[in-house]
């Protein structure tokens, strides 16, 4: 974890005050945040579902991946401290062990849920309500977001827009 923080040492800090709100949800801030000191919640639509203190710790990877808003808020619970990746694709494409970072907390917190749901799975067994699990179960495993490929200039006819 060292090393990441190591690697961002030069970057701007953002410092927040517990109770300050650090990502709002359904905003975009255009940043990537890593935890150096302190603790954060995440809340998802009013519901606490996380917290966070270990140095190293990303936050907004899933807006700035998947080029959505926030998908949660994170909320300082205690004085924080936060290394600012500005423009974090570019960076992200240029710091391979930044990129993979991110992909080792991202795969860390899908496992997570993974075993959650199946011990959910598991504890229902033989309950109408099974089906609802096994259809996110699945869901999980196998959906990928599309990606969005914008046409060439030649299959655009005239007057159209590509977004």
């Amino acid at each position: 974890m060292s090393e990441i923080l190591n690697l961002l040492r030069n970057s701007e800090e953002r410092h927040f005050a517990a109770g300050e709100v650090i990502l709002e949800q359904d905003e975009n801030s255009g940043v990537l945040l890593v935890l150096v000191e302190g603790s954060v919640e995440v809340v998802k639509d009013g519901v606490p579902v996380a917290k966070a203190s270990q140095p190293g710790a990303v936050f907004g990877e899933l807006s700035v991946l998947l080029g959505v808003n926030h998908t949660a808020t994170v909320r300082a619970v205690q004085p924080c401290i936060f290394h600012v990746i500005e423009n974090p694709r570019a960076y992200l494409e240029a710091t391979p062990r930044v990129s993979l970072h991110v992909c080792e907390l991202l795969a860390a917190r899908l496992d997570a849920l993974n075993r959650y749901l199946v011990d959910v799975r598991q504890q229902l067994a033989g309950d109408d309500h099974i089906g609802m699990v096994d259809e996110v179960l699945a869901t999980l495993m196998h959906r990928q977001a599309p990606r969005r490929i914008a046409p060439s200039e030649s299959t655009i006819r005239k007057g159209e827009f590509a977004d």
